[in-house]
């Protein structure tokens, strides 16, 4: 009989098997990655690797929703801990230190994996596409309002406009790096645009912080 294992570890575990995951598909696309990559990667038998996921869209799926919990994380705040202008612009830097020193990153494999579910005529997930496009604008919007209702920021224009906006932006500047190199794309500059406009926007009357 086959020893009990507990819902913690066969969480811990998939989340393991994940990690793992998104280094094959940082490495190697989307398209390139197999089954036999990630049991390799995760040091596991095909039996357990199929244990946890059906197939390899359906572990990317599941990279991305746990990549999509890691951000929104990003994005909470304790009352009273900083500001939240302080934790954006903090956010945006962590994202450009990632890109100067070339960490590995997913945006590749993304669009590799977003634009063939686009054009497969079978694929019931683009819903999915929507669902997590939304649920980060839902994220970010929240996030705003709570400055706004903190006094913090007075927008001047709507702020579900100023999140797609940020959202748009930072998936240009994260993939044309990851295929050109930081040096080509000038991500200092571009960041230092994106901060400056993201305040323009946010702080109608000007910026007051320090």
């Amino acid at each position: 009989m086959s020893p009990r294992v507990s819902e913690q570890y066969k969480q811990q575990k998939k989340t393991d098997l994940l990690k793992a995951a998104k280094q094959v598909f940082t490495a190697k696309g989307y398209h390139r990655a197999t089954m036999q990559d990630l049991m390799v990667a995760g040091g596991v038998s095909r039996g357990a690797l199929y244990a946890y996921f059906d197939n390899i869209e359906h572990v990317y799926e599941e990279l991305l929703r746990l990549e999509d919990e890691e951000d929104a994380l990003s994005f909470q705040i304790e009352d009273g801990t900083q500001t939240y202008w302080k934790q954006l612009t903090e956010w945006l830097l962590t994202q450009q230190k990632g890109m100067e020193a070339g960490e590995p990153s997913l945006a590749l494999a993304n669009a590799e994996y977003f634009l063939s579910l686009h054009y497969r005529s079978d694929s019931g997930n683009e819903s999915y596409m929507n669902m997590r496009y939304q649920r980060l604008i839902e994220v970010l919007t929240l996030f705003f309002q709570k400055g706004v209702l903190q006094g913090e920021f007075n927008p001047s224009v709507p702020i579900a406009h100023i999140a797609r906006y940020l959202i748009s932006c930072m998936d240009g500047i994260v993939l044309n790096t990851t295929r050109l190199g930081h040096e080509i794309t000038k991500v200092d500059e571009q960041m230092e645009m994106l901060v400056f406009s993201l305040k323009s926007m946010l702080f109608r009357d000007g910026y007051k912080g320090d």
